[in-house]
């Protein structure tokens, strides 16, 4: 099956253009000296493919190019996460949400299901994903725990929004090319609860996943000699992105928490006026007027939070968790190299030792003064030393043939999610950008409307007292 894949790889690496180079992924780097920064510094870092956007001139002519660029092809499955519910057991207390799945391919026994997997389902779906695709970018999970605590995992809000992510990370799957053919993900999305506990039963067990796991840190630990110059750049690009996205992400949160702040006291800023407008016969009106004012300001503020917290901040904080997988993904794929050339340094000690053989003399060995044949034991190292270079040249074409399938999957999964970050992102801050616009015209017509309101009352005061 590894050889059939391999072949496969192969095959479409030599029909398919090179989709990244060095020269593509060149940057400067850039120094971290202050948040606000980031929006001066390397703006253009959205887009991993050229580094470049140039700023569209109109919101017009930036939805005209995400609409040519985001042409989705003709999808045959639609996986939808929904309906949260509470689970307590005497053991612990959980959420499950029902996953509906509808499709067309043939390789489903039906067009349609519907079954209920919890928070550790979708994790084992995610490492069993990266344990198959070891160089494919596999979405990122949304986090086990929140920040302040687990009491706050059964809260309303943290499972909707734990929900909206779950379903972005079953759909980005779907929509993959390779992964969504995946058996794991078949069977995630059809088979019943109980079912899928059987199923995960069948990995392999914790002894042989530690072992594993020491295996891989203990390769780490060699670093790789001659990394491609194109996966030096991708490193290096993620750190940079990783920072930029980290830094967004922060400030987006604490222009949320202010936001939040300041609409509290707005909406007790208002009130106030309504109740001197009691005591205030004179002044009633224009101080009923400024608490109406303050009321609409409060609702374009709710507008503008709710944006920030259903387009902007899931689309940052996705990406920020994203960086964390690409280097995940980026060290996977160096431990394959670091295999194939842990085998070649090997092949070039056995060929050393069997040169050094032909030209030793084996009369003052402990088998000579035995006296074993000299020329039988030369004879005999030999060949010893013939078939394990024999196995070594077989492995190494092997793990050739896996670092070149390797690198190929990641350089076009790289192009890939290249262009839905640069697209996913691009919306985001249009969004963002239009609900600044909508909340700041909303304010400004209402402060407008209380001004007009106040000169024609000034107006008909004074034509009032003209006349009298």
């Amino acid at each position: 099956m590894e050889a059939a894949g391999i072949a496969g790889c192969k095959a479409a690496r030599a029909a398919a253009p090179h989709p990244l180079s060095k020269d593509v992924l060149g940057f400067e780097d850039d120094d971290e000296d202050d948040d606000l920064e980031v929006f001066s510094k390397d703006a253009s870092f959205t887009d991993a493919s050229s580094f470049s956007i140039s700023m569209q001139t109109s919101p017009s002519s930036m939805i005209n190019q995400h609409t040519l660029e985001d042409e989705p092809d003709s999808k045959d499955i639609f996986v939808t996460v929904d309906d949260p519910e509470n689970h307590v057991t005497a053991i612990e207390t959980y959420v499950t949400y029902r996953i509906t799945t509808k499709t067309t391919r043939s390789e489903f026994d039906s067009c349609e299901y519907e079954v209920r997997r919890r928070y550790q389902d979708f994790l084992w779906l995610k490492d069993k994903l990266e344990e198959t695709h070891a160089t494919l970018i596999v979405p990122p999970l949304p986090e086990k725990f929140v920040m302040r605590g687990m009491v706050e995992r059964f809260n309303e809000d943290f499972v909707a929004t734990r929900q909206k992510a779950l379903h972005k990370f079953l759909n980005r799957i779907a929509d993959h090319p390779t992964l969504s053919f995946n058996e794991d993900f078949k069977i995630f999305l059809t088979v019943q609860a109980r079912d899928l506990t059987s199923h995960k039963k069948l990995g392999p067990g914790f002894i042989s996943k530690m072992g594993e796991t020491v295996r891989a840190v203990a390769s780490t630990v060699r670093s790789v000699k001659n990394r491609p110059d194109e996966f030096i750049a991708m490193n290096d690009y993620v750190d940079i992105f990783r920072q930029k996205m980290g830094t967004l992400d922060k400030i987006s949160q604490r222009i949320l928490k202010e936001l939040k702040e300041h609409l509290a006291e707005m909406k007790e800023y208002g009130p106030i006026y309504t109740q001197w407008s009691e005591s205030e016969q004179e002044l009633a009106e224009p101080l009923k007027g400024v608490a109406s004012s303050i009321e609409n300001c409060c609702k374009a503020i709710e507008g503008l939070t709710m944006g920030l917290t259903e387009d902007l901040l899931p689309a940052l904080h996705e990406y920020v968790l994203c960086a964390e997988t690409l280097k995940s993904v980026l060290k996977r794929r160096d431990l394959i190299q670091a295999n194939y050339e842990l085998r070649v340094d090997a092949l070039t000690s056995k060929k050393a030792d069997r040169e050094m053989l032909e030209h030793s003399d084996l009369s003052l060995t402990i088998g000579a003064f035995l006296g074993k044949n000299t020329a039988e034991m030369k004879q005999q190292k030999q060949q010893k030393i013939d078939h394990e270079i024999e196995e070594l040249q077989a492995d190494i074409g092997r793990l050739e043939d896996k670092v070149e399938c390797a690198n190929s999957d990641l350089k076009a999964d790289w192009e890939r999610w290249s262009i839905n970050m640069r697209n996913d992102l691009q919306s985001a801050f249009q969004n963002a950008a239009e609900n600044n616009i909508h909340y700041f015209e909303r304010c400004l017509a209402t402060w407008e409307s209380f001004l007009a309101s106040q000169q024609t009352e000034i107006k008909a005061d004074k034509n009032a007292k003209e006349n009298t």
